[in-house]
């Protein structure tokens, strides 16, 4: 992160260039037509944006996704992909180190817990949430009250359409939306390349540019076991991109932080990420130790320790921004002035000031913190298998309850969802269960004190090691069966059940729940009421000039093909494939700079000069990763699966000057898939030779 700190000279450009940069992640009702059209000359139509809004798909584990022929092939990166090709690999069958490549359909193997979101439909519902909410009602009834309209909202559209259907708050709950998406549950892999060169150059790359990753898999969505015709999906470019070059993203940012008050920012950057950054810090010599033991164990743990690198990495770099005084000043001033408004305003005279309120909520969230985060965030209890006891004794609690007062997580809506997560039969291996939970109790033991009373239940007398090891050994809920009998038992299976992770659950799950309500009441609530007063005031000098905060739904966003300067240096907009080979031997081929095989032999055969990654102006965040580039005729010109370093502070401020999206280019990943790895049906149905009858939309 070294470059980081040296990069942030130029983010006191940031406040002076939002006139003219392409900041901005916009909603698909509220597309900035005006602003394109007047900066590159491009009309948006309304074809062109339902076309794109339909070919794009969300990936429910926090990624973003295309569909790219009419036969129910799916884009995105490698990385968003991984736990899917993981899941796939068993001892001796490391699709991870090895890739993967179903030549035929039938050998396209299915994913066990996959969930695809298409977003069919948007609606405006603010009246609708808004209804029960009475001005003499406390923050807390009024949120609570929100929350049921919300869930009845769902619930309605859920019952008339067979959709899932998401109520999505914007702007702190000035705005509330439904999002409309089909579902794709049978989600097949088809590609996916070496982890060696999905993330060439490892984590001493990542985050950084000029970069050569051939970070894509494809997979395909399937209905009634047969591919799902598509009448939407985004045409392969045949020509790539060029420097200057208008392009589009759209995908599903995951959340971002341009609004937030200064008390919000203050709390991130004083408790919230420097908690973080702690945790992965030591999760990640936990996994890199656990590794060593064996390459079964280094195979099961390289997935958790990717993440865990990653997200280190992002917000190392997301606090860096906010250690910044130039951004700090520059938000606390922008504040200032927005205050100096409010209360002259005769409409606000008898109000309470906003940002004082959230100021206080944020106190609050501060002193319950330790324990929202180690027990209804579940920190303490970093293992898949006991997350999954926490989710069957609290179903059995909320499921009976109606749909408008049980916890959002089981709403009615959701609860398909919910199940198919529940019953996934993705493997579960005790001894990286255990591991990672005695690290996590130790942990929780260290943060909440050896006399606090859920520690003493949780530890009952034993080491964090020893209560670890007889929690997962003694287990019985890595058997699908074992939890749909728990889940369909409802509370008298529950209360029955004997299973040692579930009776735990069962122990800490009043002081869990008390800890969830305070966080909703005298926090949520507040900043949902505030945040929204902070919200009108803000669009009563602007207007709605600036799109929401991101909620990981779809959003496009827009930019130009562009390199940029770096210490005096000009930086290439481009990359190609003879530069991954000159990029290794700088490094000696050592790990992660060593090359696969597959491309060592393929090296004679391969046009060396063809475009492999780029850089583009715009505005995407975490959540972004697999999300399309794509040209003015609405085709795949590459994917995005990274942002600069530079582009790390965009999480709270747009610039520009040196911030650059990073995608694969739609040329390197032809020439890979025809002369590296044989798949020319696959680069054929890219092509179109497979694909008709999709409808244009430009």
């Amino acid at each position: 992160m070294k470059r980081f700190f040296a990069v942030l000279l130029s983010v006191a450009f940031i406040f002076s260039t939002l006139a003219t940069a392409d900041e901005g992640m916009w909603l698909y009702n509220a597309p900035p037509k005006d602003k394109i059209k007047a900066k590159y000359g491009f009309e948006l139509t309304q074809a062109w944006l339902d076309h794109v809004r339909l070919s794009s798909v969300r990936f429910n584990n926090g990624g973003s996704g295309s569909f790219v022929s009419a036969d129910g092939l799916t884009f995105t990166n490698h990385h968003v992909g991984a736990g899917c090709v993981q899941q796939l690999s068993t001892e001796g069958h490391d699709y991870i180190k090895t890739g993967f490549y179903a030549k035929t359909q039938a050998d396209e193997a299915k994913c066990p817990n996959l969930e695809l979101n298409q977003l069919v439909g948007i609606e405006d519902v603010t009246d609708k949430v808004n209804a029960g909410v009475k001005a003499e009602m406390s923050a807390a009834d009024a949120s609570q009250t929100q929350r049921a309209a919300m869930s009845q909202v769902e619930k309605d559209c859920t019952t008339a359409t067979g959709l899932r259907c998401d109520v999505v708050t914007f702007y702190s709950g000035q705005v509330y939306n439904l999002y409309k998406y089909k579902k794709y549950t049978d989600v097949r892999l088809v590609f996916a390349p070496e982890f060696g060169i999905a993330f060439f150059g490892g984590d001493p790359d990542n985050f950084t540019y000029p970069r050569y990753d051939l970070d894509i898999t494809f997979f395909r969505v399937y209905e009634n076991d047969k591919p799902a015709h598509l009448d939407n999906y985004l045409q392969w470019s045949q020509t790539g991109v060029k420097e200057g070059d208008l392009i589009f993203v759209s995908g599903h940012p995951g959340n971002t932080g341009r609004m937030l008050t200064m008390a919000q920012l203050e709390f991130l950057r004083d408790v919230q990420y420097p908690m973080n950054l702690k945790l992965f810090q030591r999760r990640i010599a936990l996994l890199q130790e656990f590794s060593k033991q064996s390459e079964e164990n280094a195979r099961i743990a390289n997935e958790d320790i990717f993440g865990l690198q990653n997200s280190q990495k992002a917000i190392t770099g997301y606090q860096s921004g906010l250690l910044d005084k130039v951004i700090m000043d520059a938000k606390a001033a922008d504040e200032s002035r927005l205050r100096a408004s409010f209360k002259p305003d005769p409409k606000n005279a008898a109000a309470a000031d906003p940002w004082d309120e959230i100021a206080q909520a944020i106190k609050v969230q501060q002193s319950i913190y330790p324990n929202l985060t180690y027990l209804e965030r579940q920190r303490g209890f970093n293992s898949h298998l006991a997350q999954l006891a926490r989710v069957l004794v609290r179903a059995a609690a909320e499921k009976p309850k109606p749909n408008q007062e049980r916890m959002r997580e089981f709403r009615d809506s959701n609860l398909p969802s919910f199940e198919q997560q529940l019953f996934s039969t993705e493997p579960i291996y005790k001894n990286l269960e255990i591991a990672l939970l005695a690290d996590s109790l130790s942990e929780m033991q260290d943060a909440l004190g050896k006399d606090n009373p859920d520690v003493q239940k949780v530890l009952q007398g034993k080491t964090p090691a020893e209560a670890a090891k007889d929690y997962i050994t003694n287990t019985k809920l890595e058997d699908v069966a074992v939890r749909k009998q728990l889940y369909g038992g409802g509370q008298a299976a529950i209360d029955a059940s004997t299973d040692p992770l579930i009776v735990v659950m069962r122990a800490i799950d009043p002081d869990a729940r008390a800890a969830r309500k305070q966080f909703e009441d005298k926090v949520d609530a507040v900043v949902r009421r505030d945040g929204t007063i902070v919200a009108k005031a803000r669009f009563a000098q602007s207007g709605f000039a600036q799109p929401p905060d991101a909620t990981f739904t779809l959003r496009l966003s827009y930019g130009a093909v562009k390199g940029y300067q770096e210490n005096g240096k000009p930086i290439p907009f481009a990359t190609n494939m003879g530069g991954a080979y000159e990029h290794a031997a700088e490094h000696n081929s050592q790990p992660p700079y060593n090359l696969p095989e597959s491309w060592m032999k393929s090296k004679p055969n391969l046009d060396l000069k063809t475009p492999l990654n780029f850089v583009a102006t715009p505005d995407i965040i975490g959540g972004n990763s697999g999300s399309p580039t794509v040209n003015k005729k609405g085709e795949v010109v590459g994917i995005i699966f990274d942002g600069n370093i530079e582009s790390l502070p965009w999480n709270f401020a747009f610039s520009d000057v040196q911030g650059r999206s990073v995608s694969v280019d739609s040329r390197g990943i032809q020439e890979a898939l025809r002369k590296i790895y044989g798949a020319t049906a696959l680069a054929d149905e890219l092509m179109g030779t497979k694909a008709t009858g999709a409808k244009a939309g430009k």
